[in-house]
């Protein structure tokens, strides 16, 4: 029987894409994260949103979403046990083809160390379970391990993310998925840098280069009011990546009951105005 050259290609494309945690879902958050946590007794929201202008076409496995001009997303809800300990929820979302869909919940909890914001060496280690629907994932239970190690001064900020993905399930794996952050403090509130996400495949068996998901975006951050806003635009680097993404965050950090409000509170875990009283080493949540 003779084999149609662009059935193929399809399938090889599909091999491609299944050999990828990362592209086997709807990226509802695209983030780096910092080490800031809610202060004790504080609750945060933020809402994610990614719109991919310029995507991949074909999904990423039998019954999947494909990315091309889709709209991702979930609110994030934050709340501060301790100074090095924050737990969070997250309802991930999709649209596309004017249809809406839900990827369940992700749980996590985040612990670093204790005011890192008054440190110019940072550290920590977020632990993320999820729960997918089959249209965005193969295995039904997930983990995230993302460790954050940092370092800042008063002008600049570079982070790492070296985060690995676990599927469970005789379909899972376990993917290399870094993220970094280089940024600056321009003053009032301003900054802008760039940060950069990729998915090397499976550890131990990485994918190359051309199936690889490599993504460097140009970002700012500022407040607006008592709002802290993320914005940024990603461009694929790879032909196995995300042409063009559009990405934005919306955070507000309700004020500690008891506590005075301060305006230059931050959300939690994002990369919102990162520098904030940076200079100065006061402690902000």
């Amino acid at each position: 029987m003779e084999k149609h050259p662009h059935t193929a290609a399809c399938l090889a494309g599909a091999l491609i894409l299944l050999s990828s945690g990362e592209a086997a879902r709807a990226t509802d958050e695209i983030q780096v994260y910092n080490a800031g946590i809610a202060d004790i007794g504080q609750f945060t929201i933020q809402q994610h949103l990614n719109y991919v202008a310029l995507g991949q076409k074909d999904p990423p496995f039998p019954g999947g979403i494909p990315s091309n001009h889709s709209l991702n997303g979930t609110p994030e809800f934050a709340y501060g046990m301790t100074d090095w300990w924050e737990l969070g929820l997250y309802l991930p979302f999709s649209v596309q083809d004017r249809q809406f869909l839900s990827d369940a919940f992700k749980l996590r909890t985040l612990f670093v160390a204790p005011h890192a914001e008054q440190r110019n060496f940072f550290y920590g280690v977020n632990f993320e379970l999820s729960y997918e629907m089959p249209k965005f994932a193969q295995t039904r239970w997930g983990l995230e391990i993302r460790p954050i190690i940092g370092v800042r001064n008063s002008q600049y900020e570079f982070i790492v993310n070296p985060i690995v993905d676990i599927g469970f399930g005789n379909k899972g794996e376990a993917d290399f998925a870094p993220a970094a952050r280089l940024a600056r403090n321009f003053g009032n509130d301003l900054f802008a840098g760039f940060e950069y996400y990729a998915d090397f495949g499976e550890i131990g068996n990485f994918s190359k280069l051309s199936e690889q998901q490599h993504t460097l975006f140009a970002v700012t951050d500022f407040k607006a009011g008592a709002f802290d806003v993320d914005f940024g635009v990603g461009y694929g680097l790879t032909p196995a990546s995300d042409r063009l993404v559009v990405k934005t965050i919306i955070g507000y950090a309700f004020p500690v009951p008891g506590q005075k409000a301060d305006g230059n509170s931050r959300t939690s875990s994002g990369p919102t105005n990162p520098f904030t009283h940076a200079a100065t080493r006061s402690f902000q949540p």
